[in-house]
């Protein structure tokens, strides 16, 4: 995926793996491996995730990233660990190369909320279920997640109204 010019990304449940802090991903990766009863091997992980963000800092590139509401309030870590993470993703939101999309929890869905998905240059959509990774690269298939994309994109918001959203999800960490 790092020679990929476009991703469009539709995370409805955790802060997507490109705009994660270490800290954030150390608990993806350790609940993982806990579910699966695998070795840890996490700080390798949280390593190869981090130098993968390098991607979003690279001429040329261009994320378009979906978030659900209910990822940025999914509390994966202490109270520190999640402001950070949405501090990371205020930050990110910045970048020339990241389009970020919150849709709202009381967005007007054009369709269900259906499973995270990634789609790489037209050509690839990556599946992450609990098991595995599936990579569909058939016309038909990539032409539905684009449609499903879409749809996700119609009901989200940009700019100040997602910083808004996130902001907010912040600051009820202090509550």
């Amino acid at each position: 995926m790092l020679n990929a010019r476009t991703l469009r990304s539709w995370e409805p449940d955790i802060v997507p793996g490109l705009l994660q802090t270490a800290d954030y991903a150390a608990r993806v990766f350790d609940g993982l491996a806990e579910l699966r009863g695998v070795t840890r091997d996490t700080d390798d992980a949280v390593r190869a995730r981090s130098a993968r963000q390098g991607w979003l800092h690279l001429p040329g590139k261009e994320l378009h990233q979906l978030v659900g509401e209910g990822a940025l309030y999914a509390r994966l870590g202490p109270r520190e660990v999640m402001a950070a993470q949405l501090g990371r993703v205020l930050e990110l939101s910045d970048l020339d190369t990241v389009l970020l999309g919150v849709v709202p929890f009381a967005a007007e869905l054009e369709l269900l909320i259906g499973n995270a998905f990634t789609m790489v240059d037209e050509r690839l959509v990556v599946v992450e279920d609990w098991h595995a990774e599936h990579w569909l690269d058939d016309a038909d298939a990539v032409a539905l997640h684009r449609k499903v994309w879409d749809a996700h994109a119609r009901s989200a918001v940009y700019g100040d109204d997602a910083r808004q959203i996130i902001e907010r999800a912040r600051r009820s960490l202090a509550d």
